[in-house]
Parts: C-alpha cells; structure tokens; sequence
C-alpha cells in the first residue's frame, strides 16, 4: 500500500528492443539522446510539482548504465514486461515506502512540455479520481489536419470526449464527437469539439494495480486503447486540458520521426535546457 508522506514518482519506461527503432532510448536526437530528453523534461516536472522523484525504468543494462551516467535513478524490471504502463506499476511497487501516485513519463516523447507533466500530477493530487491525463482542445485547422492524417493512418492519433467537469465519457481512434452543422460552429468559435488525447498518465497506485491485474477489455482490445480497461471497469479519469505543444510530434517511433524532430529544433530552438 502507499505511504501518505512517501514521495510521488515519476517513473520513464525505456526498453532497448523497439521492433522500428531499435536501441531508441539512446539514438541522439541534435545531439542529446532521445533518453537524456526525456529526463530533462521529468526532472523540470518533479521540480514545478514537488515532492516527487523520477526514475527510469528499463531490462537493459545498456540504457541502466546511461541513466546513471545522467545522474538518474534506475529500477531494473522484468524483460517479459511489455507495457509501460507495467513497467511503471514494477518499479513504484519496487520502491518503500511506495508512493501514492506515479506517472507513466513516456521514454520516447522527448517534447512534453514539463507544465503539462506537472499540472496533470497536480491535479490528480487536488482531485479523488483514479487516474489523469492531458487533452488539447483542437482549433479547426488542427481538426481538419489530423481528418487529413487519418485517411493515410487510421489508427495513429487518439480522440476524448469529456464532461463538463472535465471527466472522460470515451476514448477513441475515431475523430468523436461527430458535427452537426459544422460551418455553423465554425464560424461562431475558434475551437471544435473535438479533444485529441496526449499519451501521459498520472495513476493512483491502487488504481494502477487494480488495472495490471484487470485482463485487457472488450473495446479496448477493438481500439488499442488500454486507457479503455479503466473505463470499461468503472474506473473514472480525469482529463486535464493543457495548451497544445509548441512540437507538432507526439513520439520518436521511425528514423523519420528523428528526422522530424531533429527539423523542428531547427525551426523552432531546442527545448532541452542549457
């Protein structure tokens, strides 16, 4: 069971065996690995949060020996371990006293901003939800680009509906809600309905037990969606709605999306701190 006054943690899954991108963790990206990245955004998180630690989680000795050569923690996990949400649940249930809450800080999204880890770990602690996760709202161009993305790529980006107090009704690989007299709404708001969903999680540990040993759901098998196992099994998530990311890139998951990045650091500077 968590200890109340034990620190939250922010855990950053990193396996080595990517099938697209193998070794990914450590593949530079402008000259700082992918890894080094993502630690630098969990650390600048649990700093704005406080009373928080940050650890990384991996099976390989390779991606252990870097991290400690950032001078972050490690829990070494188990390699049958094929999800991150279970490589987190490992190593906070590794640790005493174990922490209350923990956050699944994605190893391959290097471009979180740092106030969206922090505000989704602030509101989960001011709230009595299970779990949190951010949302962008989308403004129309936005909508109409990722209509377009998904005629090419049906399955690759991830749309909420929502409450007006911000709960999760659904998630879905279909663009929901469906519009009704769409030019009408456009030309009297910027913004659409429409909510696309940011791959980062804050979980209660008790909540995120109860999901490992929970088997995978009927539509969450049908989507490929493992958020859907909480709300299939009555489990509330809070969504918590952050300004869309300054990087149009939700992951490094190609060498095209190292390309990617690497061009947008271009254009638009280097988030990594100096």
């Amino acid at each position: 069971m968590p200890d109340g006054d034990a620190p939250d943690l922010i855990v950053i899954p990193a396996r080595f065996g990517s099938t697209r991108l193998p070794g990914k963790p450590l593949i530079e990206i402008a000259g700082r690995t992918l890894l080094e990245r993502v630690v630098a955004v969990g650390r600048a998180a649990a700093a704005m949060a406080g009373n928080v630690e940050l650890v990384v989680a991996t099976d390989d000795a390779r991606i252990e020996a870097h991290a400690r050569g950032l001078g972050c923690d490690v829990s070494m996990t188990d390699a049958d371990i094929t999800t991150g949400s279970g490589r987190a649940y490992a190593a906070a249930t590794a640790r005493r006293p174990h922490p209350s809450i923990v956050v699944n800080l994605q190893g391959d999204a290097p471009f979180i901003p740092a106030e969206t880890v922090g505000a989704v770990l602030t509101r989960l602690r001011q709230s009595d939800y299970a779990v949190a996760t951010p949302v962008v709202q989308l403004d129309w161009a936005s909508l109409d680009a990722l209509r377009r993305h998904k005629c090419v790529a049906p399955f690759s980006g991830t749309t909420c509906a929502r409450g007006a107090d911000g709960r999760a009704l659904w998630f879905s690989k279909s663009i929901i809600p469906a519009i009704r007299d769409e030019a009408t709404r456009r030309a009297a708001h910027p913004l659409s309905p429409v909510y696309r969903h940011l791959g980062l999680y804050a979980y209660r540990l008790a909540a995120l037990e109860r999901f490992e040993r929970t088997p995978p759901t009927p539509y969450e098998r049908a989507e490929g969606l493992e958020q859907l196992r909480f709300l299939e099994s009555g489990s509330d998530i809070l969504t918590v709605a952050v300004d869309p990311p300054r990087y149009a890139i939700s992951g490094i998951d190609t060498r095209a999306d190292v390309d990617l990045a690497e061009r947008l650091i271009g254009e638009l500077g280097d988030p990594y701190p100096v």
